[in-house]
């Protein structure tokens, strides 16, 4: 059982590493900036951070509206 929990934490995980990817490259298209340069950017914003926190639920969202929220806190 304790293997079942690992094994779908890793699952979630990477989907959540996935969803972040995809997010960086659409803002950086927007901002006209490398995914590379902008990657690190998006995972220490609030936005980043919540994407990862489990409470928030914000992995429930799609790439465009999680990128359209980063824009916002970043124009802020």
């Amino acid at each position: 059982m304790g293997e079942d929990r690992g094994a779908v934490w890793i699952v979630g995980r990477n989907a959540i590493d996935l969803m972040v990817t995809m997010v960086a490259d659409e803002l950086a298209e927007g901002m006209h900036l490398s995914p590379t340069d902008l990657l690190p950017r998006f995972v220490a914003s609030r936005t980043g951070k919540l994407l990862y926190d489990e409470i928030s639920k914000l992995r429930r969202s799609g790439p465009s509206d999680i990128a359209d929220m980063c824009e916002a806190e970043i124009q802020a």
